[in-house]
């Protein structure tokens, strides 16, 4: 089943992807300068990851745990 289909993997791509995107713009900030277009897309997923970063941390955690024990 693809990740599209079963909403807990759909959460995890989403979470990684946010949290990928926010690291990659803390260390390589000339990548992710374009806000429109294919590439403004991961730079809305960094400004999620960089404003609201206690809640995705809080979303990485929460999937963690369902992750390992469910």
């Amino acid at each position: 089943m693809s990740a599209l289909f079963n909403f807990h993997s759909f959460l995890t791509v989403v979470l990684l992807g946010i949290c990928t995107c926010t690291y990659i713009k803390m260390q390589f900030p000339a990548i992710l300068e374009q806000r429109t277009g294919f590439r403004g897309f991961f730079w809305k997923a960094a400004r999620i990851g960089e404003r609201l970063s206690p809640w995705v941390a809080v979303g990485c955690f929460a999937m963690g745990v369902s992750i390992i024990f469910f």
